[in-house]
């Protein structure tokens, strides 16, 4: 009987114990910037156009994004920005390809193909607590992004959705990117 009340007690215990919201989905996570691609020859046309073989990775990373390793093409991108530092640099490229001038093992001689163009984004970052069990998230504030002028830029404009963009949650595109 004893084993009993006890096990009773602990079972009770852990089943209560637990809160709605201890369950943490996507709303309640930092967002990553949300980038869409549209034709810069028709900028009021606002369905996507698709980037060939694009590529994303990090400046000073050796790794790239995850499923944006220059195999696909793209549309809409998530980017995840530094919760740490108020800026994140990303290298976008199309067209993206590897020559391994016929020596597939050394990777010490490959040269990257296709039009790189390196985007800084910049921001205020805000801690916003959202509960017990999920703790804080960050929101960006004041996004800004620029791309750097190397003369053979692909991405020819980009705009903000909103005025003092707020990067809050991935519903939405957050910057149009025209090429």
């Amino acid at each position: 009987m004893k084993k009993r009340l006890i096990a009773f007690i602990l079972i009770s215990c852990i089943a209560f114990s637990c809160e709605r919201d201890d369950i943490c989905d996507s709303d309640n996570t930092t967002p990553r910037l949300v980038l869409a691609f549209y034709n810069i020859e028709n900028p009021e046309d606002l369905n996507p156009k698709n980037v060939v073989k694009f590529r994303v990775q990090g400046v000073d990373n050796d790794e790239t994004l995850p499923d944006l390793d220059g195999t696909k093409q793209r549309q809409e991108i998530l980017l995840p920005l530094k919760t740490t530092e108020n800026i994140t640099e990303y290298k976008l490229h199309k067209n993206y390809s590897v020559n391994d001038n016929g020596t597939p093992n050394d990777p010490s001689d490959d040269t990257l193909r296709g039009n790189e163009d390196i985007i800084t984004i910049e921001y205020v970052r805000e801690e916003v607590y959202v509960s017990r069990a999920c703790g804080f998230k960050t929101v960006f504030k004041n996004i800004r992004i620029t791309v750097a002028d190397d003369g053979d830029r692909w991405i020819q404009n980009y705009r903000s959705v909103d005025d003092n963009q707020i990067v809050e949650n991935e519903d939405a595109p957050h910057f149009r990117l025209f090429h």
